[in-house]
């Protein structure tokens, strides 16, 4: 029996049969938390998701194989959320939920303590964009309570030397993320463009960086999330365990 309380609903999250719990007043998980948690190899090192939400992008990499990972979340309903959603999955052996503020790192774990470090963080600077109305929604949207600069900080501060970043974001900042990387030592290493369809242009990319890397990027094959027909792409399909 699963107790949910108001403004609560029990979504699929398809992968291993999990199911996921989200509130209609708070931000919900969306397809740009899918394609960054199947961006890039399995992770096999301590793992750090930053402003993890309803726990979405660690419950994912479990399925792909991974086995340590932190979700560290600034909004105390959302923290609730997110360890609730590790219990009903029973994947208690393999995340841990960290309630607080992921700028304020250094009070909870040392320097270089993890080998990968994700982000899906608000996009829009404040006064960019229609603001909703809803708190949880615009702090996840809009950069009111953390920036740019301040996740690429905490990233730089999480990670090993070599250790991998790795984001999603929107194209019309792409310019801000590279320089913000390299400004913090996190080197861009791959850039994959996110297409709504084959003949949009791209609103989305995820990029992935490493500590202390030697410079040169790599452009992958751009990712196409839906066929002419509206449905999804095969990749799309596989990476939510469908067929």
């Amino acid at each position: 029996m699963i107790n949910l309380n108001e403004h609560e609903r029990l979504d699929d999250l398809v992968l291993d049969g999990m199911k996921i719990i989200q509130r209609d007043d708070q931000f919900c998980f969306s397809l740009d938390t899918v394609l960054l948690a199947h961006f890039g190899d399995v992770p096999h090192g301590p793992v750090l998701d930053l402003g993890t939400g309803t726990a979405a992008i660690p419950l994912i990499l479990t399925a792909r194989g991974a086995r340590n990972i932190i979700g560290i979340e600034y909004n105390p309903v959302m923290a609730d959320i997110a360890h609730r959603n590790v219990e009903l999955n029973g994947r208690s052996d393999y995340i841990r939920i960290a309630e607080g503020d992921y700028r304020k790192l250094k009070d909870r774990f040392s320097s270089g303590a993890f080998s990968v470090v994700y982000a899906n963080p608000p996009y829009r600077e404040i006064g960019r964009g229609a603001e909703s109305k809803i708190v949880g929604v615009r702090r996840a949207c809009h950069e009111e309570t953390v920036s740019l600069t301040d996740v690429i900080k905490a990233a730089r501060y999480a990670l090993k030397y070599h250790g991998r970043f790795r984001m999603v974001h929107i194209t019309e900042r792409l310019t801000d993320v590279l320089t913000a990387m390299r400004m913090y030592n996190i080197e861009p290493k791959s850039l994959c463009m996110i297409h709504g369809r084959i003949h949009k242009r791209a609103k989305l990319f995820l990029i992935e960086g490493i500590r202390g890397g030697k410079t040169g990027l790599t452009v992958q094959p751009p990712l196409i999330v839906h066929n002419e027909d509206g449905s999804y792409t095969q990749v799309i399909l596989d990476w939510y365990g469908k067929k």
